[in-house]
């Protein structure tokens, strides 16, 4: 398991209306920038992403900030109704989350999109595959905004969909993702690097901490 980068994810008391993507409260979380794609390569800097993590005792909040230098590959017509398969073909931020730590072969994957979908799933890594929940109802609530050369997209989770709450210092695992751009020139970029041959994230192998501290 590597664990050699922390995502330090900040306690507030009160609870964060998704949709106040400028809320003081973000600034309380530890920034972390993702800079390398899927390899470790360097991506250029109009490819890159931020993102601040906060939880309260009822959920975790997950901000990302990316930078647009390229047109955004999106759905035309975006149905924010219920989530949307295979938004992961299009340009979208993800974040993947293992709550128990010794079983990091089980987690949930959240991605939100420039439009405001999203999508939430329950998976399970096995030595016969991978099993993909995709009936699985998280209730996650999403916000985006589009500014200069930038897109703000958020996510709120409820605890309650993944099983358990958190408590002051313990750690779970997991790993942020953005892609972006199309083929062949498409850009799969990781917190934690997955090292795969092809692009792949589904690696829990390479998760990294996600550390739920109190300031």
């Amino acid at each position: 398991m590597n664990t050699d980068k922390r995502f330090e994810i900040v306690y507030i008391e009160d609870e964060l209306p998704i949709g106040e993507l400028d809320n003081v409260l973000w600034q309380h979380g530890r920034e972390i920038e993702v800079c390398e794609y899927w390899t470790g390569d360097l991506a250029p800097k109009n490819r890159r992403f931020s993102v601040r993590g906060l939880w309260s005792n009822n959920a975790l909040f997950i901000r990302f900030e990316a930078a647009i230098g390229e047109a955004m590959i999106v759905n035309e017509t975006p149905n924010l109704a219920e989530k949307t398969i295979g938004l992961w073909d299009r340009d979208v931020c993800e974040v993947f989350i293992a709550p128990n730590a010794q079983f990091t072969n089980k987690y949930f994957e959240f991605e939100i999109a420039p439009t405001g979908e999203w999508i939430d799933l329950a998976l399970e890594v096995t030595h016969d595959g991978r099993k993909t929940d995709l009936d699985f109802a998280s209730g996650m609530t999403s916000a985006v905004k589009t500014e200069y050369e930038k897109v703000v997209m958020a996510v709120r989770i409820p605890f309650s969909a993944l099983g358990k709450t958190p408590k002051n210092g313990e750690v779970w695992l997991g790993n942020l993702f953005r892609c972006v751009g199309t083929d062949p020139n498409r850009g799969y970029l990781a917190w934690m690097p997955t090292m795969t041959e092809i692009p792949n994230f589904h690696v829990p192998e390479r998760f990294g901490q996600f550390a739920f501290t109190r300031q």
